[in-house]
């Protein structure tokens, strides 16, 4: 792949979501790789990407800024946005010389990636991605470092929760944004079944993770879904 080149899944105008911008009109551009196969994920992993410079990416920022009107921010999703770091280093100056406001969704895995763009970011959304929800090897030293490095920004914390979540998976979710010392908001986010005959979660599961919070100090912890799945909205 051509360093100056990103896959693009998808570039369209609506409204987040997810997290504590729920309901933000946004620029979404969906990155197509991504580091990570969680158990919960919902983004085919089939879809033909288009390859994009960052002046032709630029191009369609401004084609939907004047055709649907103002916009909260760009969301940078994916997929994993961060493995196209160097592609960010310059598409991310240009979206601050038109004064476009940057959103990244991350999974949270990647500091040093974060490290080379931080500078040009507004929001992080960032995953904390549980072993016991994702299914997967955990990356308690990565978030740590990560959100580390987002504090330079306005930041927040999203938790996937299955059936499967673990209390010990949110102790150590809280500890470590208690290390920090910040303000940082902390979304448990109930994963959205992907087959009807799946389990939910329990809604005596997601207060308790909530109460597990509160008792630690954490006064910014809530539950939040998936309102575009609700809306049936992409």
């Amino acid at each position: 792949m051509n360093r100056l080149k990103a896959d693009i899944v998808d570039i369209f105008s609506s409204m987040q979501g997810e997290g504590i911008f729920l309901g933000a009109k946004q620029i979404f551009v969906r990155f197509k790789r991504c580091n990570l196969c969680c158990a919960f994920c919902d983004e085919p992993r089939n879809a033909e990407p288009k390859q994009y410079s960052p002046l032709e990416l630029m191009t369609e920022m401004r084609f939907l800024e004047t055709s649907k009107g103002p916009h909260h921010s760009v969301s940078l999703t994916g997929g994993e946005p961060l493995l196209y770091s160097e592609f960010l280093k310059i598409f991310l100056r240009m979206l601050k010389k038109e004064k476009f406001k940057t959103y990244l969704e991350t999974n949270g895995t990647l500091p040093d990636e974060l490290s080379r763009v931080i500078d040009f970011i507004d929001v992080v959304a960032m995953d904390f991605k549980l072993p016991s929800s994702t299914g997967q090897a955990a990356f308690w030293d990565e978030h740590f470092e990560f959100l580390k490095i987002s504090t330079k920004k306005k930041v927040f914390v999203k938790a996937v929760i299955t059936p499967n979540t673990t209390r010990e998976d949110i102790d150590k979710t809280i500890d470590l944004i208690k290390r920090l010392k910040a303000n940082i908001p902390l979304v448990f986010q109930p994963a959205t079944p992907l087959k009807a005959q799946d389990k939910g979660v329990d809604k005596e599961a997601l207060l308790g993770f909530v109460e597990m919070g509160l008792k630690n100090n954490l006064d910014n912890v809530r539950v939040i879904p998936q309102v575009h799945k609700i809306l049936k909205i992409k």
